[in-house]
C-alpha cells in the first residue's frame, strides 16, 4: 500500500465528476450567482456533478455517490428503486470518504476535522437518521482501508498514527476492536473475502513504501498466506490486492503485479497457493475487477494517457473490449444484470457516468459545464527515454503564447486525456497549457515510475526542462512569458524548478507544495515519512545531502521569478510550518511573492473557495506578465 505527498484534482472533483443512465436526476444545485454573465471557466467548476455512484453487494439497488450540488462535495445516498436521493454529509469543508454496507443497511463516512485527514470513521442509515460512531473504542487517526463483512456482524478497520504506525482492527458482532496487526511502516487493508473469513493486506515491512507486499490473514490474526515480489532480488516489483472473488468459500485474490515492467492483473489462490498469470496482450498498464458472479474480469486498460475497458473470461479467455469514446475512463463497476457503469472524460469533454446499456446513470440538473479543447500529443527525447506531454492552446490560435507548464502531483500519478477545470481557464484566457508526465508517472511502466529515486525532484525537472525547450524552439511558447505551476508534487517542483532553473521561469504558482523538505518530513503524516525514505533513501539525519539537494529551501536565495503559493492550514501531507520557512526566506530577501493561506486540508473540496483560488493564480499571472 503505497502513499503520496497527493494531489487534489484540478477541480477538487475529477475523480468525483460527471453528468448521467436513465429516468435518474441527480440532487438538485445549490443556488449561484446569475450565469448569464458568468465566464466559461467558473462554469466549469460550478455545474453540479456527480461521481460513479458505489452500490450495495447485496442490495444492489442501493447506491452512494459524491456530488457538488450543494456548493461543497458532499455524499449522496440513491434509491435505485424508488429515485430517491438525499445528502447525507454536510460539513464546512466537504466530505468524500463513504462507503455502503454489503446489506445496503448502513453508510459509512469519515469524519476528519477541516481536511486534516484524521478522524473517526461514523456510519448513518440508509434512509436517514443520526450519525454515530462506526467503531466505538478505536481512536482517531489517518485512514488505512476498510471492509466490511456481508454477515453485517464483521469490519475491518485499518489506522495509522505517528505513534503506533501502522494498525490494523478487526470488529465482529457487539464486541470491542480487536488489534490482528502492527508494524511501523506502512500497512492498510486490501480486502476481506465473500465469506468474511480472510483478510487481506497490503505491507510494507521491507522498508520500500512505492512496492507493497500482501498478506492474508483470519480474523483472528493467524497467517495464512504471503505473497512477497520484493524477496530475492535487487530490483523492488510492487503487489496490489485487487479483490478476493466475489464467491463463498472461493479463496481466489486478484492480484496487480509487476513481473513484466508493467501493472497487470493475476489470480492467486490463497489456500493452495496457486498464481494464474492472465498474461494479457494489452500494452500500457491493465487493473481487473471481478464481474459480481465471479465467471468474469472487468479489465481496466490504461495506455499513453488515455483509457479503455475490457471483459474478461478466465474459463475460455475471451476478451471483448466495451464500447468506450476515446479519452479516459476513471472508474468503472459491473453491475448484477452484466451491464458496466463507467465515468468517462476527455479534454475536450465534462465528465459523465456512462452505462453500456447505452445512455447515463445520473443527470445532474441545473448549469452544464462548457466544453473546452482538446489535447494534442507531443513525444519529446529526455535525458532518460522519450516524454509524453499533452498541450492545449485557444482554438485558432498559433504561437508563441503564453505558456503554463501545469505540472501533476503525486509523484506516482499521471495527467490524462481528462476533463480538468483548471487548465481549461487558462486556455480560455489566451495561455497554452503543458502537462508534463516527467519520470516517476505512473502508466509508462514500472522503470519511469520508479527512476526518481534519490535524485528526488532533479530528475523530474530535466524532463520537464527537455519539455520547454521544444515548447520555444516550436513556436508554441513565448520563451518570456512561461509560468510554472502544480498543487501538491507539483506544487513542491514548481518550488523547486523556480530555484534551480531560475532564468527559465517568468513566473511560478505552487499549490499546497512542500518548500521545505526537512521540516515537511518531521511534520507530516507517518505513511508520508516512509514514502520519503524511500524516495531519498533514508531519514534527513541519515542521507542530509540528499534532503538538502532536493528542498526548494536550499534554493531560495536565487529564485528571480515573483512566486503565488497557496496552502491550506490543516495541510498533513504539504505541512503549512514548512510553507512558512520558505515564504520567511522569501521575504527576508524581499522577493517578489504572494501567499494565500485558507482553512482546510490538502485542498479544497469547497466550490466557491476553489473558484477564488483560481481566480488569484490568474490575476497573479496577468499582473507580473505584463499582458
Amino acid at each position: 500500500m503505497t502513499e503520496s505527498h497527493g494531489s487534489m484534482p484540478d477541480d477538487a472533483a475529477t475523480r468525483y465528476a460527471a453528468d448521467t443512465p436513465h429516468g435518474a436526476t441527480a440532487p438538485q444545485a445549490a443556488t449561484a450567482p446569475g450565469d448569464a454573465g458568468m465566464p466559461d471557466w467558473e462554469k466549469r467548476f460550478r455545474a453540479p456533478r456527480v461521481s460513479l455512484p458505489d452500490w450495495a453487494q447485496d442490495a444492489p439497488e442501493r447506491s452512494l455517490f459524491v456530488s457538488n450540488a450543494s456548493g461543497t462535495y458532499e455524499l449522496y445516498a440513491w434509491d435505485r428503486a424508488t429515485g430517491e436521493q438525499r445528502q447525507v454529509t454536510d460539513r464546512p469543508n466537504g466530505t468524500t470518504d463513504g462507503v455502503l454496507s454489503p446489506d445496503g443497511e448502513w453508510i459509512w463516512w469519515f469524519d476528519d476535522t477541516d481536511g486534516d485527514e484524521f478522524g473517526v470513521w461514523k456510519r448513518q442509515p440508509f434512509h436517514g437518521g443520526t450519525d454515530e460512531p462506526a467503531v466505538p473504542g478505536l481512536k482517531a487517526s489517518y485512514p488505512a482501508g476498510l471492509a466490511i463483512g456481508r454477515d453485517g456482524r464483521t469490519v475491518v478497520v485499518g489506522r495509522s498514527t505517528d505513534e503506533e504506525g501502522s494498525t490494523i482492527h478487526v470488529v465482529r458482532g457487539a464486541g470491542g476492536p480487536v488489534e490482528v496487526y502492527r508494524h511501523p511502516e506502512s500497512a492498510g487493508v486490501g480486502d476481506l473475502s465473500h465469506d468474511g473469513t480472510l483478510i487481506a493486506i497490503e505491507h510494507t515491512e521491507h522498508g520500500d513504501a512505492m512496492h507493497s507486499a500482501i498478506r492474508v490473514l483470519r480474523p483472528d490474526g493467524s497467517v495464512v498466506a504471503e505473497l512477497d515480489d520484493t524477496k530475492g532480488g535487487t530490483i523492488e516489483l510492487g503487489l496490489e490486492v485487487l479483490g478476493f472473488a466475489p464467491v463463498d468459500g472461493d479463496t481466489r485474490l486478484l492480484v496487480g503485479h509487476q513481473r513484466r515492467g508493467r501493472w497487470e492483473p493475476m489470480v492467486w489462490d490463497v489456500a493452495s497457493g496457486d498464481e494464474t498469470d492472465l498474461a494479457l496482450e494489452l500494452p500500457g498498464d491493465v487493473s481487473a475487477e471481478w464481474y459480481p458472479d465471479g465467471s468474469a474480469l472487468l479489465i481496466a486498460h490504461s495506455f499513453e494517457a488515455r483509457s479503455e475497458l475490457w471483459r474478461f473470461e478466465p474459463a475460455t479467455r475471451a476478451l471483448v473490449r466495451l464500447d468506450t469514446p476515446p479519452g479516459s475512463v476513471s472508474g468503472a463497476t459491473a453491475r448484477p444484470d452484466g451491464t458496466v457503469e463507467f465515468l468517462w472524460s476527455s479534454a475536450a469533454e465534462p465528465p459523465v457516468v456512462r452505462s453500456t446499456s447505452g445512455g447515463v446513470v445520473l443527470d445532474p440538473p441545473g448549469m452544464r459545464s462548457p466544453a473546452s479543447v482538446p489535447v494534442e500529443d507531443v513525444w519529446v527525447e529526455g535525458p532518460g527515454g522519450r516524454i509524453h506531454a499533452l498541450v492545449q492552446k485557444p482554438a485558432g490560435a498559433t504561437g508563441p503564447l503564453p505558456t503554463v507548464f501545469e505540472i501533476h502531483g503525486g509523484p506516482t500519478w499521471h495527467d490524462s486525456d481528462s476533463f480538468a477545470a483548471g487548465p481549461a481557464a487558462w486556455v480560455d484566457h489566451g495561455y497554452a497549457v503543458v502537462r508534463v508526465n516527467y519520470r516517476g508517472s505512473t502508466g509508462y511502466g514500472r522503470e519511469w515510475t520508479d527512476a526518481l529515486k534519490h535524485r528526488v525532484g532533479l530528475i523530474e525537472l530535466e524532463d520537464i526542462a527537455a519539455v520547454r525547450e521544444w515548447a520555444v524552439a516550436s513556436g508554441l511558447a513565448d520563451p518570456a512569458k512561461l509560468v510554472l505551476a502544480g498543487g501538491s508534487w507539483g506544487g513542491y517542483l514548481t518550488l523547486l524548478g523556480l530555484g534551480t532553473q531560475p532564468d527559465a521561469w517568468a513566473i511560478g504558482l505552487a499549490a499546497v507544495p512542500v518548500a521545505d523538505y526537512v521540516t515537511a518530513y518531521h511534520d507530516e503524516m507517518e505513511a508520508l515519512k516512509a514514502m520519503d525514505r524511500t524516495l531519498l533513501g533514508g531519514t534527513p539525519e541519515e542521507v542530509p545531502e540528499r534532503f538538502e539537494a532536493s528542498s526548494p529551501l536550499t534554493y531560495v536565495d536565487a529564485v528571480k521569478a515573483p512566486v503565488y503559493i497557496s496552502a491550506g492550514v490543516n495541510d498533513p501531507r504539504c505541512p503549512i510550518r514548512q510553507i512558512d520557512n520558505y515564504v520567511d526566506r522569501l521575504a527576508a530577501r524581499g522577493a517578489v511573492h504572494e501567499v494565500y493561506r485558507y482553512d482546510a486540508g490538502h485542498g479544497s473540496l469547497v466550490v466557491d473557495e476553489r473558484i477564488k483560488q483560481v481566480r488569484l493564480e490568474l490575476d497573479f499571472a496577468e499582473r507580473h506578465l505584463n499582458r
